[in-house]
């Protein structure tokens, strides 16, 4: 690759690299506070290259490959390199991360209890946890949440948090001073915008946290709390995670664990700030 740019975002280090400058650009200015992989050895590869020679320079088109690929993914705009980017890290952690159980959600810590929050695309987790971040706790996460198979422990994986459509403008209220990444146009999830977790969040990412609470929202009803048992939160938790079926009975004995000593709760809000009061009231 022409051009490379190496990072450590929680315990996972990346080595990307691309065909083109402007992706590495971009990721050098959002990722400026993070540190490099230990001993400068990542974890897991990306590569943004071009199909054919010609599409580096006619209508550039982005191929997401690494480690781990899927054949049959379709090509992004130059434009959307930042996005594609994020989304061979996240490829790599999904499909190869055998370590940790991964589980899709957002997580933020306060005194060393963490919160995780998981639910099906647009229930809004990546904006309450950055909402939660502009409150004073500590962004974990929006993609992934880690579960230490030996320990119990979340381990944070902080990396830039997607913001989609009319989060935006709330997370630019919210956080005036906050540092965003160019927006990413027409994606097939509408408009995107990145957001830098706070310093606090970056320089403390490598210490992990002890499971408080599991919450599943659900945007755009009244109101609603109820307490989930813990074989539906098994279940729902299976279903969110990418490699529980890989990781045997490691990943079974660290989900039941977990579910066995952590209360869950289903949440219905109409808006942000009625998520965020009760996250904190179950809190």
């Amino acid at each position: 690759m022409r051009h490379v740019f190496s990072v450590r975002i929680g315990p996972a280090g990346f080595r990307v690299g691309s065909d083109w400058r402007r992706p590495i650009a971009e990721l050098e200015d959002l990722y400026n506070d993070y540190p490099k992989p230990e001993d400068n050895v990542p974890d897991f590869t990306v590569r943004l290259f071009a199909a054919r020679p010609w599409r580096r320079f006619l209508r550039p088109a982005v191929m997401i490959g690494g480690d781990f690929t899927i054949p049959d993914a379709a090509p992004l705009p130059l434009d959307l390199g930042l996005l594609a980017a994020e989304m061979g890290m996240n490829l790599q952690m999904a499909l190869a991360q055998r370590r940790y159980l991964l589980l899709h959600a957002s997580c933020v810590e306060r005194d060393g209890r963490a919160v995780l929050m998981t639910g099906e695309s647009g229930a809004g987790k990546s904006t309450l946890a950055a909402l939660l971040m502009a409150r004073g706790w500590r962004l974990m996460g929006d993609e992934f949440a880690l579960v230490d198979p030996a320990t119990g422990l979340i381990h944070g994986f902080p990396r830039l948090v997607s913001l989609k459509n009319e989060s935006v403008a709330v997370m630019q209220a919210a956080l005036p001073q906050a540092r965003f990444g160019p927006p990413q146009l027409k994606t097939p999830k509408g408009d995107i915008r990145h957001l830098v977790p706070d310093a606090r969040s970056i320089a403390v990412m490598a210490e992990p946290a002890v499971a408080a609470h599991i919450v599943f929202p659900r945007f755009g009803l009244d109101r609603a709390e109820r307490e989930v048992p813990p074989a539906e939160t098994f279940v729902r938790l299976t279903q969110a995670s990418t490699n529980y079926v890989a990781l045997g009975e490691r990943g079974f004995d660290a989900l039941t664990r977990l579910v066995a000593s952590v209360p869950a709760t289903a949440i219905d809000y109409p808006d942000a700030a009625t998520a965020v009061a009760q996250v904190e009231a179950l809190a």
